[in-house]
């Protein structure tokens, strides 16, 4: 563990995609403690206007302080990423190792499951499940975690299909030992490294997938702000060309989110990879 981080550190991206990921989430803990206004106060008075002291990112066409709602828009990006990545990754990593230790029928069953699942496009299977479910924060966790669990389980099911046939399992069932404690007290935790990369790269997934169902209105509902919903209200030819900040700023966040997140994926994957050199 001391050589892995040892290896992360050097990675000079992964570590600038840790610093932009914190940030992130500061603000996303403590938005209510840096917001200059209420992010869904309308000032008639202050519509439309450009960036400057009074309002950092300037405010939107109703009035409404763009830094207030780009920081509490974080606090759902970050939930469903989060959340949704944890659900995909425990239906993935249970199928996945069920699927690998037992081989055979279950084996057979399992992956041609995932096949289907994986069969067809993945964002119009989630644009589906989300407009016949209803647009809402919990609808987008619960699609997206249920949906984008099969990159998860063939990994998970690779890598026990390479260690059940290794001397430690042998030797497990050779005195008796359970499958089931086999399976989660001496093979799960040699997969964790790499189900954590696929965590990584998931929650950054996630984090687009719903800014995209947000866009469609399928996703997070006004007036909560996502970012997502935001670029959905700044789509009109004259905010693109008059108010650039009301799409900039939130496009701009849902970039950064994600290229942190994946430089952070590509320093684990590299840490964690003994036959890596950095």
């Amino acid at each position: 563990m001391r050589k892995a981080r040892k290896r992360f550190m050097r990675h000079r991206l992964a570590l600038l995609g840790l610093v932009i990921l914190t940030l992130m989430l500061a603000a996303a803990v403590f938005a209510p403690l840096i917001e200059r206004y209420p992010p869904n106060d309308l000032n008639l008075e202050a519509m439309g206007q450009a960036p400057s002291a009074a309002h950092w990112l300037g405010t939107d066409t109703t009035g409404r302080d763009v830094w207030s709602r780009v920081i509490h828009a974080s606090q759902v990006s970050m939930s469903v990423g989060l959340v949704a990545v944890s659900l995909s990754t425990l239906i993935g990593v249970l199928i996945g190792s069920v699927s690998g230790y037992a081989s055979g029928r279950t084996d057979l069953l399992l992956m041609r499951m995932t096949d289907m699942v994986m069969a067809f496009p993945s964002m119009v299977i989630i644009i589906t499940v989300a407009a016949a479910l209803g647009p809402s924060i919990y609808n987008t966790m619960l699609v997206i975690g249920m949906l984008t669990w099969p990159g998860v389980a063939r990994l998970v099911r690779g890598q026990m299909l390479s260690f059940r046939e290794q001397q430690f399992v042998l030797a497990a069932r050779s005195i008796g030992v359970p499958p089931i404690q086999i399976m989660y007290r001496h093979l799960l935790p040699n997969v964790v490294g790499t189900v954590t990369v696929a965590a990584t790269f998931g929650m950054a997934n996630a984090i687009l997938q719903e800014a995209a169902l947000s866009f469609l209105g399928l996703g997070v509902q006004a007036p909560t702000p996502s970012w997502g919903n935001m670029l959905r209200d700044a789509q009109t030819l004259s905010i693109l060309e008059g108010m650039p900040w009301l799409w900039i700023v939130p496009g701009l966040m849902i970039a950064l989110a994600v290229l942190s997140i994946n430089f952070i994926g590509d320093g684990l994957r590299d840490a964690l990879d003994p036959r890596s050199v950095l």
